[in-house]
């Protein structure tokens, strides 16, 4: 599946472009910037407060499958615990509008998580707040993943035959991140594809491949929101958008 951006938000982001065009020729041109930069952040996205890195409200991924237009569900910051420091701001968009989603309204967090994630396709984007590198990333995710085996072996929800199905797909993501240079705020695009009937989910990773297999598709956005979650004001920004999702 090949992904690229889409075009976010051309009708205000536009006018302020380096280029200039749309510029007024005469008044306040000073005034006239603020004003777009207002309708930018208030009606074009929303910025991680810890970071101030802007998310848009809409995201739409070219793709040669049709995919959906995501909606943003929450954004925050993942940090190094024992140090503070910030890593990248995240932001978690799901097709909300999916009529596959038939919730109640009174639902868990938990419950409303996992029913979207389970039947709806989800994007995360992650930006970093600072140079970095793929390889970089690419632990961490491995980390969390394998934390997340063993916490689901734990809970009886991964079984012997899904665990052993896992462990090719989990080497293939692991080799798909070069040891090169990700600049900082370059948006890094993870995709969970629709289920459909007959067959695995496939996670993709925005320019450098893709990995087809239910468990680790499913569980790599499932793992940001366990506990207090991997970046807890992620969770909490999720929390209060879901909090009237429902029927």
């Amino acid at each position: 599946m090949g992904l690229s951006l889409g075009t976010f938000c051309s009708s205000c982001c536009g006018l302020i472009s380096p280029s200039g065009r749309g510029r007024p020729t005469t008044g306040r041109y000073d005034q006239y910037v603020a004003s777009c930069l207002h309708s930018y952040f208030s009606d074009c996205g929303a910025a991680d407060p810890a970071t101030a890195i802007t998310f848009p409200n809409k995201l739409r991924i070219q793709s040669k499958t049709p995919l959906p237009t995501f909606t943003l569900v929450g954004v925050g910051v993942r940090t190094v615990s024992f140090i503070g420091l910030k890593v990248y701001s995240i932001g978690f968009y799901a097709d909300l509008d999916n009529p596959n989603l038939n919730i109640s309204k009174s639902a868990s967090l938990e419950e409303k998580l996992d029913h979207i994630v389970r039947n709806s396709a989800c994007v995360l984007r992650i930006m970093p707040t600072r140079s970095t590198s793929y390889g970089h990333l690419r632990d961490g995710f491995i980390r969390a993943l394998q934390k997340r085996m063993v916490f689901c072996r734990q809970r009886g929800t991964l079984s012997p035959e899904e665990e052993a199905a896992v462990q090719s797909p989990f080497r293939k993501f692991k080799s798909m991140f070069p040891n090169t240079p990700l600049t900082k705020h370059t948006p890094l695009d993870i995709l969970l594809t629709p289920p459909e009937a007959g067959q695995e989910r496939t996670l993709v990773v925005r320019d450098l491949g893709a990995v087809q297999n239910d468990w680790l598709a499913r569980e790599f956005v499932l793992t940001y929101f366990e506990g207090d979650g991997l970046s807890p004001p992620l969770k909490q920004s999720v929390a209060q958008r879901l909090e009237s999702f429902g029927k």
